[in-house]
Parts: structure tokens; C-alpha cells; sequence
């Protein structure tokens, strides 16, 4: 059975220090390093969120505050900084994280009219990233996936890989939550757990 990891958003701007820092977000990269020396992973894929200046997501372009809601497209958003701007430090991916050679870079929330927190389309499920074509093109059957942030575009990432058929698997110890609630992290495993998909410790 072949297998690809897929290793979400591990940049800048969601670790330490960064504009929407994740809690303990840095403990997670010797984990997903170590994961990928240690197991034969068919294809190794990053996602990266790649977002232009204007997104609406950002509450800076809609005069409102960070935490606030509005509707976008007729979907709710969340207002968040300005975050992993195309082409900032933020957006590049931690220094510490090792990114091997062949690894296959997923780019999304590129158009400025809607976010996507998952790596295989945006949220109003509009437009596909490409991210299942290369799976299946690969073979790809069970996917792993790790990284930032749990409660949003790991767990979105989790239940469409589910969703389109790929046997899934999160690591926990590979994720941290951002918390905008205490009980977001707890919720987003229910959910996942309720959707086929395997949480391993």
C-alpha cells in the first residue's frame, strides 16, 4: 500500500513569534523531522498557505477585528491577521523544519475571495489545489498528516482526505491547535474520529 505524508503549513507566521503564532507550535517540527527519516514515505507533500495582500480573510481589508465574523461568498469567516502574504518571511516555511527534495509543495488560499483550509480545495469547495490528483496519479492509498493548526487546516485537510477515499491517520503529537476556543482542539478530534479518520498518539 503505498503512503504519502502530508505536512500542513509549518511557516513562519504559525510558529513562534510569527503574526497567528499556534501555542507550542515549534515542539511539533523535531516530530514530523523525525517522521520523515524514519519511515519509507512514497510521497512526501507540503501544503503552504500562499495568501495575496488583499485576501478578505484578513481584517485588516474589511475594517474589522481580528476574532470577528462576517459572511464571505455566503459562508462564515473568521477575521484573522494578516498572515503568510505570497512572497514574506512569513510565508516561508520554519528554518527548522527539514523539507527533502522531492517533496511536492501545495500552495492554496491564493485568490483573494476565498480562504481554503484545506489542502485539497478552498471552503466554499469551488476550486480543487491539485492536491488529490497528485495522490491518486501516485497511487497514493493511506495518507499521514501533521502540522498547523489542528482545529482548521489539519482537520480540514483529515476530513477531505477521508472524504475522497485515502485511508487518513493524524498524528497528534505532529499537530498543535490555535485555541481561538479552549475546546476547539478537543472538538476538531470528535470530529475527525466521527469521520474515519484514525488519530494516532
Amino acid at each position: 500500500m503505498k503512503k504519502a505524508l502530508i505536512v500542513v503549513d509549518v511557516q513562519n507566521d504559525f510558529c513562534e513569534g510569527g503574526a497567528l503564532a499556534v501555542p507550542k507550535a515549534n515542539e511539533i517540527i523535531p516530530y514530523i523531522n523525525a517522521l520523515m527519516k524514519e519511515n519509507e514515505y512514497d510521497q512526501i507533500v507540503f501544503t503552504q498557505d500562499w495568501h495575496p495582500a488583499d485576501h478578505k480573510s484578513f481584517a485588516s481589508n474589511n475594517g474589522k477585528k481580528v476574532g470577528e465574523t462576517i459572511s464571505l461568498n455566503g459562508i462564515p469567516q473568521f477575521m484573522w491577521p494578516d498572515h503568510c502574504v505570497q512572497g514574506t518571511f512569513g510565508a516561508e516555511f520554519h528554518k527548522d523544519l527539514i523539507v527533502p527534495e522531492n517533496v511536492h509543495i501545495v500552495q492554496k488560499g491564493k485568490n483573494p475571495d476565498f480562504d481554503s483550509y484545506s489542502g485539497f480545495q478552498d471552503n466554499n469547495h469551488f476550486m480543487k489545489t491539485g492536491l488529490d490528483d497528485f495522490l491518486k496519479y501516485h497511487d497514493i492509498q493511506l495518507v499521514e498528516i501533521v502540522g498547523l493548526a489542528l482545529d482548521y487546516c489539519v482537520k480540514f485537510t483529515a476530513l477531505d482526505a477521508a472524504q475522497n477515499g485515502y485511508i487518513t491517520c493524524v498524528h497528534f503529537n505532529g499537530t498543535r491547535a490555535v485555541n481561538v476556543k479552549p475546546e476547539n482542539g478537543k472538538d476538531a478530534i470528535y470530529q475527525m474520529l466521527e469521520n474515519s479518520v484514525t488519530v494516532l498518539g
